[in-house]
């Protein structure tokens, strides 16, 4: 897999007659650290704009976009070129280090009851259950042996489908359907650590597959666990895997509506959006990353 990639989302949204725009909020740029490094960011957007950036809570970087004039499309195309690190593997067999419950230091714990805290709390108990069944015959002393089982659990019990629907299912309906998107798994997944008592956040980003390279791919979601002496470790139910380099993280948070790439209003007739379009793509080319876009 090659380190180098440049990555192109573009979304665009359609409207019967022009209507105008109130501030946009963007989660495009990928989150940075000892395994990611973004190396150009580039934004094409229309109509005429003015963007400010910033860092929000939970450290995501945050464009603020204001339009000046109305349109009858909206476009934004942000072309990102990153170059990805390796990232630490948990250990296959045995006991991983992590018991269970698990402890958390106690200088962590203001943070950590913000990942813990369900935000559906009328469905505790019922995944809380539903958890425990799925996990009877895995190690109940080892919390990573625990997540790692519950997220090929949630694989196996929900079928993956794309939803255009915004928003997220609540994890006792996506139970009940057996069925639900990226989101609606990640969130799933993430609530059920939580209602054990693993500190869980919802990771929106890219996966780096087939669908990207060909350029039909949309976003993807997955669930990010807080382990003591690991941290954070991710976890996707729609592949059954621990997240890797293939998936590229640009937002994080307690909830998923914290992470939406691109969030707005506009202000017209309730019939006058007429639909949208996203896309992704990666290319792989390290000439193309080299040389960069400005």
């Amino acid at each position: 897999m090659p380190n180098s990639v440049i990555i192109t989302h573009q979304t665009i949204y359609n409207y019967r007659r022009a209507v105008r725009f109130g501030p946009h909020r963007l989660v495009l740029r990928p989150r940075e650290g000892h395994d990611l490094q973004v190396e150009n960011l580039h934004l094409e957007i229309s109509p005429a704009f003015s963007l400010a950036w910033s860092r929000d809570v939970f450290g995501n970087s945050v464009a603020t976009v204001s339009f000046e004039e109305e349109a009858s499309e909206l476009q934004i195309v942000s072309s990102v070129s990153i170059r990805r690190g390796e990232l630490p593997k948990l250990p296959d067999r045995g006991q991983s280090g992590v018991g269970y419950p698990v402890v958390y230091d106690e200088q962590e714990m203001i943070m950590v009851s913000a990942y813990r805290a369900p935000i559906y709390p009328e469905s505790s108990e019922i995944l809380l259950e539903w958890s425990r069944h799925l996990l009877e015959e895995t190690d109940s002393r080892d919390a990573v042996a625990m997540v790692t089982a519950l997220n090929l659990a949630v694989g196996r019990a929900v079928q993956y489908r794309r939803r255009e629907e915004k928003g997220v299912q609540s994890p006792e309906e996506t139970i009940r359907v057996a069925s639900g998107s990226c989101r609606d798994m990640a969130t799933l997944l993430m609530e059920a650590c939580r209602s054990l008592g693993i500190a869980s956040r919802f990771s929106s980003g890219y996966l780096d597959c087939p669908a990207s390279i060909a350029g039909i791919a949309s976003t993807h979601a997955w669930a990010e666990v807080y382990f003591p002496g690991r941290g954070w470790t991710g976890f996707d139910p729609v592949l059954g895997e621990i997240a890797g380099r293939k998936h590229i993280a640009v937002g994080v948070s307690n909830h998923p509506r914290g992470v939406m790439p691109v969030s707005g209003l506009y202000f017209g007739q309730g019939n006058d959006f007429e639909g949208m379009k996203v896309a992704v793509k990666f290319e792989k080319s390290e000439h193309l990353v080299r040389t960069g876009r400005s």
